[in-house]
């Protein structure tokens, strides 16, 4: 009979983060989707009803929560396009890939704060 390893605990690192990451910010821009087509199906319903709609996705939470998106969308899409690099392109992928992760991350973090800050002033100003 065949003897198999001990069950080894699965360790946080960069390859695992990268993937919850992504699979975080799918999810979260799924339900963005859900979220829009709300928002604009109460364009149909009327002046009043978008007004209303307006004045509630005008409010500094919601502006946060738009940085969180294109934060979202930066990262899942460059995560996206290493994902195929690695899987499909593995003459322009050299090296250790948790350089490509980190390196997927920074990218993300300083685009959003590139692209945060002037969101951020226009909605508080």
């Amino acid at each position: 009979m065949k003897a198999y390893p001990p069950k080894m605990h699965y360790r946080l690192h960069p390859g695992y983060l990268a993937w919850l990451l992504h699979r975080i910010t799918g999810l979260g821009l799924a339900l963005y989707l859900f979220l829009h087509i709300w928002v604009i199906h109460n364009i149909a319903r009327g002046r009043e009803a978008f007004d209303q709609v307006m004045a509630v996705v005008q409010s500094p939470l919601f502006h946060l929560l738009e940085v969180a998106l294109l934060g979202a969308v930066v990262f899942h899409g460059l995560n996206g396009i290493r994902v195929v690099l690695i899987d499909y392109g593995r003459a322009g992928v050299k090296g250790p890939h948790v350089a490509w992760v980190w390196g997927t991350i920074a990218v993300s973090a300083a685009l959003t704060v590139l692209g945060g800050i002037p969101m951020l002033r226009l909605a508080f100003h």
